[in-house]
């Protein structure tokens, strides 16, 4: 991906004029949904919507979710997506290695795998490295908590932590969180966000926008955080300039590279998102 994505707002593929709405907040990417927001009977119509929405004045990057690879839906849905081209693609259900290279094979756009089950989920590592058009991977964790028969939050401690590894093992950017449905539920959405960020994910999917600000704030560094990294890049170079690898700052802090190599991804983070900002500005 070329942009930095926070917040994946969930839209109806079937309901243009959500989708149209959706097109007008300060979500990062909205996601025109084919899969289960959309009936069986509203499928062709939730397509017809999904070109026409890519025609729309947008703010956000445009992705597709569709159907599983699997599904009685899928080839008419690859279709659909060679033809709008969306910005990128959302696979639902992913458990095949083969179907999705034949899939980024035929649609040439960027994809995100969706682990929704235990099978999708023992093969994480090989299907984030299926292909190079797989730029990115998340939980479903409604369907998986079904699928594993997961009553309590905690069980997916270890699916999510799974996620992260194999994101990195397979040269991915971290994995953006699952859905938070408590949608009136502001101070679940930004303790979950944050213990997500802190887990080693970035981004979140969303269902409402009155969540967008919460998820874009947490996925943002803040003015200390930026502050303290930059001070802590600078304390390394002045060591490294009188030949030490390490030092401890004024609190007593060891800092070595890999403290640095932290801190130099938060600035990094920071002057992306900041030059992002500035040229949606622009638009």
């Amino acid at each position: 991906m070329s942009k930095l994505i926070r917040t994946w707002l969930y839209c109806p593929a079937h309901q243009l004029d959500v989708v149209r709405k959706a097109s007008t907040t300060r979500a990062d990417a909205i996601v025109i949904d084919l899969e289960d927001s959309v009936p069986g009977e509203a499928k062709v119509l939730g397509r017809t919507n999904m070109r026409s929405a890519l025609d729309l004045p947008s703010r956000p990057e445009r992705w597709v979710r569709i159907n599983p690879l699997d599904s009685i839906w899928a080839a008419d849905d690859l279709r659909a997506v060679s033809q709008a081209q969306p910005e990128g693609v959302r696979i639902a259900k992913c458990e095949s290695v083969d179907a999705v290279k034949r899939f980024a094979d035929s649609a040439q756009l960027p994809i995100t795998l969706i682990i929704e089950t235990g099978l999708g989920l023992e093969r994480i590592f090989d299907l984030s490295s299926a292909h190079p058009l797989v730029v990115g991977v998340s939980l479903g964790e409604a369907d998986l908590r079904a699928s594993l028969r997961i009553d309590a939050d905690e069980g997916l401690a270890w699916a999510r932590g799974r996620l992260v590894v194999a994101a990195g093992a397979a040269g991915l950017p971290s994995p953006s969180q699952s859905v938070y449905t408590k949608v009136s539920d502001a101070d679940g959405l930004r303790t979950t966000s944050e213990a997500a960020r802190g887990a080693g994910f970035f981004g979140r999917s969303v269902i409402h926008p009155r969540q967008i600000d919460i998820v874009n704030s947490v996925f943002t560094p803040s003015v200390d955080q930026v502050a303290s990294a930059r001070h802590t890049l600078s304390l390394l170079q002045q060591a490294q300039a009188n030949d030490r690898a390490a030092l401890l700052d004024e609190s007593g802090t060891f800092i070595d590279p890999a403290v640095a190599e932290r801190a130099s991804a938060i600035v990094q983070l920071h002057d992306q998102l900041l030059k992002e900002s500035l040229e949606m500005e622009l638009r």
